[in-house]
């Protein structure tokens, strides 16, 4: 086993490794930049060293900067997390030519399945369904000429990368001419490959993934598949395991399709196949990515693993303690992302420092974050600051649970999507597990404003009759004495009661 590792990420996936070092007994190595000086994770780790500005090219992103990093602190292995340098087969050999073992699969594996071109070959070849498509395009001629033999509405994509980056829709022919552009220019930018392909778009769809781990003595292990439907701009918001809309019969062929695929490129450690699932169960592989995912807590709820302590393990030459038909399926997990953005405006992201922050407990609730007071979300990384995950015995129950745990959760300072994923949870849609990628344009209501309940109603109603007592108070304009009160707009009421309920005006019942 490893003596020291280093973490070589930030924020809570990095503060998630550290806490799986700690039970193996491996020292914890964190690196930061200028901006994270105070972040939790550099707090947790046995030993910090600073790595540099806090532009991620500079830091997070520098190949040269991470691997001298890791030398001065005498690490013996590297663990990407997931982002920056995760999925990067280039670092992953830099580590190996340094006497650094990378916890994750081969370089060989990340670039092939990292060309998603390539990988969508592999996976023919392999007898696994791809949906309709073409290879690398570079003339636009070729581009309408396919896009009109497979038929619109298609996609372009970027051929490298991920996350959502370098994917434009295109309904028509101008359409298509303006997303090469667009696609090529973002992927670039992104992924420093500007390489797209065509691809058919498929709707209604669920986004389907499996998650599986494979060891270095021939062991695969697929872990059961997540339900990763509900997504802003390609990029996911709310996964759960096991999926609504995934039968036995289904999910012993994605299961072997999953398989398949890691067996045909000789895959090691932790990855996830994503396929798209039509209403008619058929079902095509859409990438493999080649890391650990934001969301594999759910994974382990449900399956009762511990994925990063088993990457850890694989990676030291470990065989797999757990096998095929041994995986256990309890219950219900569902995780909602956290992020410092605003729904109400777009999501636009919202930057800045969190004065307070209180993250939900109690029974099937499970929080990853970095948060502390005072944790400044910057513009320099992802805006994601926390996951929560809940468990339940059946969907239901997981699902009150998780509205329960948001409710519970505050953080002031920054905006952020806590009221999307509450709307989310009193969907009835969702409730019935009537789930598609188009759930947010069909479904979301950026005014949407939850029914007050129980406690909260009783004092909302007691803060309200306060302020009427003392006198003087408008509502919207109208003081007490007026004829008529005229009713409060928005959340007026809902303030008052939380007021009361954080040390505002006394109260008393009477």
């Amino acid at each position: 086993m490893f003596k020291k590792l280093l973490v070589a990420n930030r924020g809570e996936i990095a503060v998630r490794i550290m806490r799986a070092c700690r039970e193996l007994g491996i020292a914890s190595v964190a690196m930061f930049s200028d901006v994270d000086r105070q972040s939790m994770h550099v707090r947790y780790a046995t030993e910090a060293y600073y790595l540099g500005p806090s532009p991620a090219p500079e830091s997070y992103l520098n190949i040269e900067r991470v691997i001298d990093l890791a030398r001065r602190a005498g690490a013996d292995a590297v663990h990407p997390g997931y982002g920056f340098l995760a999925e990067n087969p280039h670092f992953a050999r830099a580590c190996a030519q340094a006497g650094l073992t990378f916890i994750g699969p081969t370089p060989e594996a990340m670039h092939l399945l990292g060309n998603k071109i390539e990988a969508r070959r592999v996976m023919a070849e392999a007898g696994v369904p791809v949906v309709a498509g073409t290879g690398r395009i570079d003339d636009p001629e070729a581009a309408v000429a396919a896009a009109n033999r497979i038929g619109y509405p298609v996609l372009v994509k970027a051929a490298a990368g991920g996350g959502g980056r370098g994917i434009r829709q295109a309904d028509s022919e101008d359409d298509l001419r303006r997303a090469l552009g667009a696609a090529s220019g973002e992927a670039q930018a992104a992924f420093g490959d500007g390489g797209v392909y065509v691809e058919k778009l498929l709707a209604p769809v669920r986004h389907i993934e499996v998650q599986l781990i494979a060891d270095h003595h021939g062991n695969i292990v697929a872990l059961g598949e997540r339900e990763c439907s509900i997504q802003r701009r390609h990029q996911k918001m709310i996964e759960e395991s096991p999926s609504p809309g995934v039968d036995a019969y289904l999910r012993d062929r994605l299961v072997w399709a999953s398989i398949t695929a890691a067996r045909v490129v000789n895959y090691r450690n932790v990855g996830t196949v994503e396929f798209l699932v039509d209403l008619d169960q058929h079902f095509y592989f859409l990438e493999m990515n080649t890391r650990l995912q934001v969301e594999h807590p759910v994974t382990e709820i449900v399956a009762g693993v511990d994925l990063v302590a088993d990457q850890i393990r694989v990676a030291a030459g470990e065989r797999l303690h757990y096998t095929q038909e041994a995986v256990p399926r309890r219950g219900w997990a569902i995780e909602c992302r956290i992020v410092a953005e605003d729904p109400l405006h777009g999501f636009v992201p919202s930057v800045g420092r969190i004065e307070f922050a209180r993250e939900p407990a109690g029974p099937g609730v499970r929080v990853e974050s970095a948060l502390y007071d005072g944790f400044e979300v910057s513009h320099y990384y992802d805006a994601l600051v926390a996951k929560v995950t809940s468990w339940g015995r059946d969907r239901p129950e997981a699902i009150r649970r998780m509205r329960r745990a948001l409710s519970e959760f505050k953080i002031v300072g920054v905006e952020t999507n806590l009221q999307f994923h509450v709307q989310v949870m009193d969907n009835l849609a969702f409730q019935e597990g009537r789930l598609t990628t188009d759930f947010l344009e069909e479904h979301f209501n950026p005014r949407y404003e939850p029914p007050a309940e129980g406690a909260e109603a009783a004092l909302i109603a007691a803060a309200l009759l306060t302020h009427l007592r003392a006198g003087g108070v408008r509502l919207n304009g109208a003081s007490p004495d007026d004829d008529g009160v005229r009713q409060p707009q928005g959340n007026a009421w809902r303030r008052a009661g939380r007021r009361a309920q954080t040390g505002g005006p006394a109260w008393r019942a009477r």
